[in-house]
């Protein structure tokens, strides 16, 4: 039941926003009560919060993954990331939105436990580049910490534009832009 609830406050805050969507309009899409929501969840913040680390955990989890493969170099391992990120959009997309859109209704402690995780989402990136840069895949020159940004700038905002049915396809998305981002920081 708690994996009900969870999903259907993802599509309902996906749809509505967190701000608009009550605790009873999660009950009622379920057809359960409200003290079925609170056997589960202390708060519909506390839900939020629950949302926030089940997307970001599963995330790094999957990056840290990428980035420990042995027989793979840099470049493909940066492609995996961007890769897994727009795919994650197309198989996740309520997900990513309300990562993305409501964090700044959590209390301060929480946001600072979900930002501690999305900024190790980002310091795996840099470590990623350094790699790279040590191994001469990328110039020895990057300011490691705005590409990283850049990265995350360029996949984490598609979001709010990428069409699954559209014209080009998760993969062609990640291709086209590991290409833009390869451009600038390959060996020249």
């Amino acid at each position: 039941m708690k994996d009900k609830i969870t999903a259907a406050a993802i599509s309902l805050f996906d749809k509505k926003g967190f701000s608009e969507t009550s605790i009873q309009d999660i009950v009622e899409s379920l057809s359960v009560t409200k003290g079925t929501f609170y056997y589960y969840f202390s708060s519909k913040e506390e839900l939020l919060k629950d949302i926030h680390l089940g997307y970001i955990d599963e995330l790094v989890a999957r990056q840290e993954s990428i980035i420990h493969l042995e027989n793979q170099n840099s470049k493909d391992k940066l492609f995996q990331i961007v890769y897994m990120l727009i795919h994650d959009i197309k198989d996740h997309g309520a997900s990513a939105k309300v990562f993305s859109r409501e964090i700044r209704h959590l209390s301060e402690e929480n946001y600072q436990i979900i930002t501690q995780k999305r900024d190790q989402f980002r310091f795996n990136i840099e470590y990623l580049l350094k790699e790279g840069m040590n191994k001469g895949e990328f110039r020895s020159s990057l300011n490691v910490p705005l590409i990283a940004f850049g990265i995350l700038g360029v996949t984490n905002w598609s979001y709010q534009w990428y069409n699954p049915e559209g014209a080009s396809s998760d993969r062609e998305i990640a291709e086209t832009f590991t290409e833009m981002i390869l451009q600038g920081i390959e060996p020249k």
